[in-house]
């Protein structure tokens, strides 16, 4: 009896421990930490464009999310999460920027259909800034991003950091921070 309560007891903390998101404990870069500048080519509304980090925190915070790649299920979910808030970060001051080293190749599409042209997605071949940010993952071989979103300040420094391969808490996660940061800050 006591053999089967114990394993019971186990069974229940495997399934919790295995059930609990991974948080900014163990996401990449910490909150208070100085955001790597970046500059990449990227896609808004299907057509080219470039995303440089430094001009776009000149306009005020940046909501930085890393999603491992493009038209897999969950980044389409994330995708349509973020489309669907970033007029609400726009009315917060906060520009919203999509980061994937996954089918770099379809980030034109992806902006159009599943980011609905309302945020730029740009294109991390090899996942370079992503390693920066210390947010990779390997899937089958290849060095991916991971599911990593962070909150910039405009002095660059890193406001939130969160890391959960589960797409559904991120975007008001990021939104919290936003308004968090914009109470301090009014602008």
């Amino acid at each position: 009896m006591l053999m089967k309560n114990n394993l019971k007891t186990l069974a229940a903390a495997t399934l919790l421990a295995l059930s609990l998101p991974v948080t900014s404990a163990f996401a990449a870069l910490q909150v208070g930490d100085k955001a790597p500048d970046f500059k990449l080519d990227a896609a808004l509304a299907g057509k080219a464009t470039s995303f440089s980090l430094q001009q776009a925190l000149q306009k005020g915070p940046v909501v930085l999310y890393f999603f491992p790649a493009a038209f897999s299920a969950g980044c389409t979910l994330e995708a349509h999460d973020f489309a669907e808030a970033t007029d609400a970060f726009k009315k917060q001051g906060a520009t919203v920027i999509g980061v994937t080293a996954g089918n770099t190749d379809q980030i034109a599409k992806f902006s159009q259909l599943e980011c609905r042209d309302k945020f730029t997605v740009a294109a991390d071949p090899g996942a370079k800034v992503a390693a920066e940010y210390k947010s990779t993952m390997e899937y089958k071989g290849k060095t991916l991003s991971d599911r990593t979103s962070y909150v910039i300040a405009p002095d660059g420094k890193i406001l939130f950091s969160y890391t959960d391969k589960n797409p559904d808490a991120h975007i008001q996660k990021a939104m919290d921070a936003v308004k968090k940061y914009r109470q301090a800050n009014p602008a």
